[in-house]
């Protein structure tokens, strides 16, 4: 594939990394007002709306067996869905730095999830030492040695299973719905609006609003849908065709990084060593795990 110029993918890559690690801020601004599930209904309801608008203008060719809608539904649930839910709840309870930092473990579950259930790699040794590596990295970052303090354990699981979900979804993506060559807006918005159906009933049969509407809430889950879960999927899959899946997924590694910073300099969160320095190492298991650092570390 011909690469384009940096500065063709630049600005999408960049906008990415930040809208998605500013997600989490968004997060904890919308679940002033919104309950877990509610915050998911109207991510999912408000970034699949855009990408489907394009698509119909487009006039695009929507899927039209049900294989490949069962497909695109295992998807939604393990990439969409439930991880919403899942980080929602979890930010209850947690600061969204510290769910960010875990968010960034998403590449040591997915490389896990490949070894053990898809067997696509064998278990060479920069797999296995990234693996080990990012491990200890969450370990620091939760602070195992202080038990769980004041943190809810139920949050931390929730953060957990959400990104072994997101490592189940990226290979069951790449294995049956990538290979079935749907243009990208109709696959987006297919898998996106597959969780808003799905979540409208349990949202809609509960509380609209848990609390009176705020504006930090409006503004939360306005941006976390028509943005981060929106146009940013755009801007990922306009990286991927210009500079490739590599240069792609490492927006990763930025990600943690904005979640930091937003919810140390705007939600005044106290960020302590533990999670900073496991973060990296976090970070560091990921990079080594995907084989970005062979020559360094002298892995073939």
């Amino acid at each position: 594939m011909t690469k384009s110029k940096p500065n063709s993918w630049l600005f999408a890559y960049l906008g990415t990394g930040i809208v998605w690690g500013a997600s989490f801020l968004f997060i904890s601004m919308a679940i002033q007002s919104f309950s877990p599930v509610g915050v998911a209904f109207w991510r999912m309801a408000l970034g699949a709306a855009p990408i489907a608008i394009v698509a119909i203008i487009k006039r695009l060719p929507w899927p039209k067996t049900p294989i490949v809608w069962f497909h695109l539904l295992i998807v939604s649930l393990c990439m969409n869905a439930i991880p919403s839910v899942l980080f929602s709840y979890a930010e209850l309870h947690v600061s969204s730095a510290l769910a960010g930092i875990i968010n960034a473990a998403t590449p040591i579950t997915t490389v896990l999830v490949i070894l053990i259930a898809f067997r696509e790699e064998k278990p060479k040794p920069y797999l296995l030492t990234g693996l080990l590596v990012g491990f200890i990295g969450v370990i620091v970052v939760l602070g195992i040695w202080n038990g769980f303090g004041k943190t809810e354990p139920l949050a931390i699981g929730a953060l957990i299973l959400a990104v072994t979900l997101y490592g189940i979804g990226g290979p069951y993506a790449r294995r049956y719905v990538t290979p079935l060559k749907l243009p990208i807006e109709v696959h987006v918005a297919s898998q996106v609006g597959i969780s808003a159906v799905l979540l409208a009933p349990i949202y809609l049969t509960g509380p609209l609003l848990v609390a009176p509407l705020t504006w930090q809430a409006f503004v939360g889950i306005s941006c976390l849908g028509l943005i981060g879960t929106g146009i940013a999927y755009i801007w990922y899959y306009q990286v991927m065709a210009a500079a490739g899946s590599a240069i792609a997924n490492s927006v990763t590694y930025l990600s943690p990084v904005v979640a930091v910073i937003a919810g140390a300099s705007l939600l005044r969160e106290q960020i302590s060593w533990n999670q900073l320095l496991g973060g990296a190492v976090v970070i560091l298991g990921a990079m080594i795990a995907h084989g970005r650092l062979n020559k360094v570390l002298g892995f073939k």
